[in-house]
């Protein structure tokens, strides 16, 4: 027997056990394998853990399991009270997940003299803070890796803006990446494209998104999902004692990393 004569579940039960983009791929080879990788049954299973973490009342309508899979990746779903959104990397079906300002701890970010939490309609969240005026600049957060893809290698960023900013381009922001227990992983970076020190050209700068936002790496770790551990973030500028303001934040997002 080929291996294109095989009854179209039995195709259908392999192409579960691959990767969203491999199903797309073999869905070329021919009629029976277009047809399985269009099923359910096989996008079931790529939907499998990601639709046990959000309640179902926020799981969008869709006439396919496919439909939906492309939906949960190009629409965060927002859940734990706004305080966090979940979507679906498209090419592995991994989970990625941004944590929102709220849930994360800000220096005087309940200060309405240093912080102002504002709505914005490019925004995923309900209200995000806008920076008015600090030298003490400190942000820090966690998050547990159970609700993170098993077996994966993960890539951190800080979303943000910079609106009418300054005070960040005279100094680098030092931003750091660790897991309890392991190594944390520290770097020098500029978040100010408006540079004034020619000196921060030589750091990592951000890059601008596809949904407008500005994002900078911040590190990287390895989720083996054998336990639970605590993934540990901080953005910091506390050295250099100028003013700065400007900053928007969107929040932190833990997506995989590609080769």
């Amino acid at each position: 027997m080929e291996f294109e004569d095989l009854a179209e579940g039995c195709i259908a039960e392999i192409l579960s056990h691959t990767s969203p983009m491999d199903a797309c791929k073999l869905s070329l080879v021919s009629r029976a394998f277009c047809s399985a990788a269009e099923s359910d049954f096989v996008w079931s299973a790529f939907l499998l853990n990601f639709t046990s973490i959000i309640p179902p009342s926020s799981i969008p309508s869709s006439s396919s399991k496919k439909g939906l899979y492309f939906n949960l990746c190009n629409h965060p779903t927002i859940i734990d009270q706004g305080k966090k959104s979940v979507q679906l990397d498209k090419r592995t079906g991994k989970k990625c997940h941004m944590l929102s300002a709220r849930n994360l701890d800000i220096e005087w970010g309940d200060d309405v003299h240093h912080w102002e939490w504002a709505s914005l309609p490019e925004s995923r969240f309900e209200a995000v803070p806008v920076l008015r005026a600090v030298c003490w600049f400190d942000i820090s957060g966690k998050i547990s890796t159970v609700g993170l893809s098993s077996d994966t290698d993960y890539a951190v960023f800080l979303v943000f803006k910079m609106i009418n900013a300054s005070g960040f381009h005279y100094h680098p922001t030092v931003i750091s990446v660790g897991v309890s227990g392991g190594n944390t992983n520290s770097k020098y970076v500029c978040l100010d494209l408006n540079l004034k020190d020619n000196r921060l050209r030589e750091l990592p700068c951000p890059k601008v998104r596809s949904d407008g936002w500005l994002e900078i790496e911040m590190g990287e770790f390895f989720n083996s999902g054998l336990k639970e551990e605590q993934l540990h973030v901080k953005v910091m500028e506390t050295t250099s004692h100028i003013w700065k303001c400007g900053f928007v934040l969107e929040g932190i997002e833990i997506r995989p990393k590609h080769v």
